[in-house]
């Protein structure tokens, strides 16, 4: 299964430079690293949700507060990956 970034650059034409055993390990690190927070976001929303005891305003907030969660975390795990492929191009 190709990653996003590897059909991102299939569409836009780019080469896929070939990664190391070693360099994909690290890359499946960091999105284990990030499926983990992605997972300890949803629990928490999900408790907050249970207190929030059908006040749907407090359920909206929570909601909303978790999308910008999670979408920051995606960011912040495809810019460290970036980071990485970069660094990978330059050894």
């Amino acid at each position: 299964m190709k990653s996003a970034y590897e059909l991102a650059m299939e569409r836009l034409g780019g080469t896929m430079q070939q990664l190391s055993d070693e360099q994909k390990e690290k890359l499946a690190a960091v999105d284990r690293e990030f499926e983990a927070k992605l997972a300890q976001a949803k629990f928490a929303a999900q408790d907050r949700l249970k207190r929030a005891q059908a006040d749907p305003e407090k359920i909206w907030q929570i909601q909303e507060d978790l999308e910008v969660e999670l979408r920051s975390i995606q960011v912040q795990k495809e810019n460290r990956k970036e980071k990485m492929r970069k660094e990978f191009n330059n050894s």
